[in-house]
């Protein structure tokens, strides 16, 4: 099992396949790198890296939550890179690890590539994050992973036309079985270090970080924490942007869709 140590002492998992462009495919908020395996066997001729951030799947939890911060887990990701000599890397960002490409890109532009951007942007619609943030660190209610796919196809907004298989996939991915039922696979401290984080801060200016390097942004038609506007604004702020708008997928596309892997490719292309 593939781990690193982080400077102030956890032990992180990480996978590392392949070989070409480097790109660090990075989760939400409280998913892991097997959020990407259903998009990863679309992208040949590239050195896929995941990793898990702190308080996440195989990783180790922190017992400090309050370093669940997009910074400290910036911080990781550096030291990741570091630990693999990669001087610099594309990042896949779905939702928060889309947050952790814009701290790269404004801290470190040196060392990122380009960036998808998958259901993320640079305005973040509150009503939705606090949705979100209402379900934090809580087990779900289903007993089984049966019950959880079930429960996922009419609980999660915006999605049509996923098949059962896929919803299953989805509840064995991200719930642990256990002898009193199902369980969240992250520190349920989480959901403190969340709270306490306080309000967005404006996260356009992190825009700059990008410039001149490939962007893409891929959006869930469906989705509410990226709403349409912020895209639209978005591309009218960087007109070359590669940008892909899924039907049938809320927050966030599974990312092997028809339409995410078209503009994942010329992403791709715009970079090697």
């Amino acid at each position: 099992m593939p781990k690193f140590s982080t400077s102030d002492g956890l032990s992180l998992y990480y996978t590392d396949q392949g070989d070409g462009l480097p790109i660090l495919c990075l989760a939400g908020l409280t998913r892991t790198g097997a959020d990407f395996q259903y998009v990863i066997p679309h992208l040949p001729n590239a050195r896929i890296i995941t990793m898990d951030y702190r308080g996440r799947g195989q990783s180790d939890w922190d017992p400090q939550w309050a370093r669940y911060s997009v910074p400290v887990e910036t911080r990781d990701v550096m030291e990741l890179l570091d630990h693999l000599s990669i001087s610099a890397t594309a990042v896949l960002g779905t939702s928060r690890g889309g947050l952790v490409a814009m701290a790269m890109a404004a801290a470190t532009p040196d060392r990122l590539l380009g960036a998808a951007l998958n259901d993320i942007g640079f305005e973040i619609n509150t009503a939705a994050l606090s949705t979100i943030v209402a379900y934090l660190g809580i087990n779900p209610l289903a007993q089984t992973h049966e019950e959880a796919a079930a429960a996922l196809a009419h609980v999660l907004q915006g999605f049509d036309n996923v098949t059962p298989e896929r919803w299953l996939n989805e509840a064995r991915t991200h719930f642990k079985q256990t002898d009193t039922g199902l369980s969240i696979t992250y520190d349920p401290k989480l959901r403190d270090a969340v709270a306490a984080g306080g309000s967005v801060p404006d996260l356009w200016p992190l825009l700059n970080g990008f410039a001149h390097k490939p962007l893409c942004l891929i959006r869930g038609a469906g989705s509410d924490l990226l709403t349409a506007a912020t895209a639209r604004k978005m591309q009218e702020r960087r007109p070359d942007m590669i940008y892909a708008e899924v039907p049938d997928r809320g927050h966030v596309p599974f990312l092997d869709e028809p339409e995410a892997l078209a503009a994942l490719n010329s992403w791709i292309k715009a970079m090697q």
